[in-house]
């Protein structure tokens, strides 16, 4: 097998930057360059070296060497980290050098791919580790944490004995059939398969709300022209990012920044005024926001006050029936213009509406508490598993299997028969945690890592 390398920080400018190369090859090619003072043993498995490294007889940077001796490293196979000083030309000088030895560039991900195979994580580990790295929450990170300790595994390794043992037993009892032996209780094959099919939905279903501590909570802001989008955009940013002008339909394309809230990024996307316009720009960036406001968690559709206080109901009600799975907040903008009371407790709406004046900055602190809040209420149910997309998918396949044996069973059907399908629920969990798999899994799940990991 090939030997790899790659930069395992981050580009740019910083203090360290480390190389990384695993592989067989992975001692012979370093020790062509790298020189130290060390001369008997100098790669001894989890030791740290001072040295200089060489392109040939030019000196490149002095450095630390970790070495990491197969099978006790990251990948499984030998493993050296070349820490060096950070910046936009060493690192790469060093790359460079190393692959002039024999070492070639790594793929997306497959340092964790090669650890994956030589059996040093599974999958719900690995993707715990793409997890840890893109979260968008301290909940997150600390959850997949948790994750690649191997608690969720262990844990689907249990449910998935505990199928396959049922299997088992009822194809066992075929064996006695002309004996009339029943091997298992039928009510408690039923509460045990029950059990293990409502553990599969309430997993799959906190799907959403994984998304949100690992990509962040989405929340974009919608109104008529002049409605103050873009001013209440930057109020709740601090800082000026979106031109602000009194000209209707300003704001032609979307923009997004990131706040945290409560140890969860907020991501705020200001959207074009909507209206009826022959403007072809501003006919495109209208277009937008509805792909913007699709993918939100929450909408916050902003009134202009000083024209009426129902001014923006129809388009409240048009996208509170559009995205229900949405929460939709209505907003009462520019109190500073007019005479009015805190209407939150008379709200005629089902949500709580909010009085502010995103220029003078009234009520922002209230509406940043509402956003947390709700960021938070729809993540309190999780606790230690971040699922995925793929791995909803399968949970959800292997509850429909579950209840197709519950079918099975109250029919009267065959114990072959379900045995089958409870055998293929157990297959599914099996996939999730890669204890079978297939290359195009493992492409999908790879391509999501960075070059170095």
């Amino acid at each position: 097998m090939r030997t790899i390398t790659a930069l395992a920080t981050p580009p740019g400018i910083s203090g360290i930057a480390v190389v990384r190369i695993s592989g067989d090859k992975t001692i012979e090619i370093v020790d062509q360059s790298f020189k130290t003072r060390v001369v008997q043993n100098p790669y001894g498995t989890h030791s740290v070296l001072f040295g200089k490294f060489y392109n040939g007889d030019v000196l490149l940077d002095t450095v630390l060497v970790t070495t990491f001796r197969k099978p006790n490293s990251y990948t499984g196979e030998d493993v050296i980290e070349i820490s060096c000083h950070g910046g936009y030309l060493v690192a790469g000088e060093i790359i460079n050098t190393l692959i002039k030895n024999g070492a070639v560039l790594a793929e997306p991900g497959e340092f964790t791919k090669r650890a994956f195979l030589n059996g040093k994580l599974d999958l719900t580990q690995v993707e715990a580790v793409a997890d840890i790295i893109h979260s968008s929450s301290v909940q997150g990170t600390h959850t997949s944490a948790r994750q690649l300790s191997g608690e969720f595994t262990k844990r689907l390794k249990e449910l998935r004995k505990q199928l396959v043992e049922i299997a088992g037993l009822l194809e066992l009892e075929l064996d006695f059939a002309d004996e009339d032996v029943e091997l298992l209780n039928k009510d408690d094959i039923i509460s045990k398969i029950q059990s293990a099919q409502n553990y599969c939905k309430e997993l799959a279903d906190s799907y959403k709300s994984a998304e949100i501590l690992r990509s962040g909570y989405f929340v974009g802001i919608a109104g008529y022209p002049n409605a103050g989008k873009s001013r209440l955009f930057n109020a709740l940013l601090q800082r000026k990012r979106a031109i602000v002008s009194e000209i209707p339909g300003t704001t032609r394309d979307y923009l997004e920044e990131n706040i945290m809230l409560g140890g969860i990024i907020v991501r705020l996307i200001d959207t074009a005024g909507i209206r009826d316009t022959k403007d072809i720009i501003e006919i495109e960036g209208i277009k937008m926001v509805e792909s913007v406001l699709e993918q939100s968690n929450m909408i916050l559709v902003l009134n202009d006050i000083s024209i009426s206080e129902d001014h923006s109901d129809k388009l409240y009600k048009e996208l509170k029936s559009k995205y229900p799975e949405s929460k939709v907040l209505l907003v009462q903008n520019k109190i500073d213009l007019i005479n009015c009371r805190d209407r939150s407790e008379t709200c005629l709406y089902e949500q709580i509406c909010l009085n502010i004046s995103a220029k003078m900055g009234d009520g922002i602190k209230d509406l940043k508490a509402e956003i947390e809040q709700s960021a938070k209420l729809n993540t309190e149910r999780i606790e230690d598993v971040l699922v995925n997309q793929r791995q909803s998918g399968l949970l959800n396949q292997s509850a429909m299997d579950l209840e197709n044996a519950l079918q099975s069973l109250n029919a009267g059907l065959s114990n072959e028969i379900i045995a089958i399908d409870i055998r293929n629920s157990a297959q599914k969990l099996g996939e999730i945690t890669g204890e079978s798999w297939s290359e195009e899994v493992l492409n999908t799940v790879f391509g999501q890592f960075c070059i170095g990991k």
